[in-house]
């Protein structure tokens, strides 16, 4: 009963929140609850990460298939500053995703500050949540930096 009030409220802030993904998401566990199909909750937070990054990689890389992006646009990623950044910010991202899993294999309670934040930056900032690896990623990051500015201070 506590997990249908949480889910309920979720529902209540992603409404205030306009958050159509938060109040889609806790809709549907909700009604996966009250029609006791509970077995399959662990199926979902097993694969519905993995689902999602398949919807998330498949919409960006539609482009391609409808071939709105040409060899000439790829070969620029190469030439240009905003494409060697952004390849500079992919190979970031997924060395932070990696310090993110080991934060998270040390630490899995983390998970809950990760999933409240996430909420809130969805409802408050109006953000999109791309996953708790980027999320534990860059809290690895900021335990680091904490950690550095904190024994200056000493």
């Amino acid at each position: 009963m506590n997990g249908d009030i949480v889910l309920v409220a979720l529902i209540l802030i992603g409404l205030i929140g306009r958050s159509p993904i938060i109040t889609t998401a806790a809709c549907l566990l909700l009604i996966v609850k009250l029609i006791h199909l509970e077995r399959y909750l662990p199926a979902l937070e097993r694969r519905g990460l993995e689902l999602g990054l398949l919807f998330l990689t498949v919409s960006v890389l539609v482009p391609f298939a409808s071939e709105r992006i040409t060899w000439k646009d790829i070969s620029g990623v190469f030439l240009t500053p905003a494409g060697l950044l952004a390849l500079a910010g992919g190979a970031l991202a997924t060395w932070m995703n990696g310090r993110g899993l080991a934060l998270l294999k040390m630490d899995p309670q983390l998970i809950v500050g990760l999933v409240i934040g996430s909420i809130l930056g969805i409802v408050l900032l109006r953000g999109i949540p791309v996953g708790p690896l980027m999320a534990a990623g860059i809290t690895a990051f900021l335990l680091k930096l904490f950690t550095f500015l904190l024994d200056k201070w000493k």
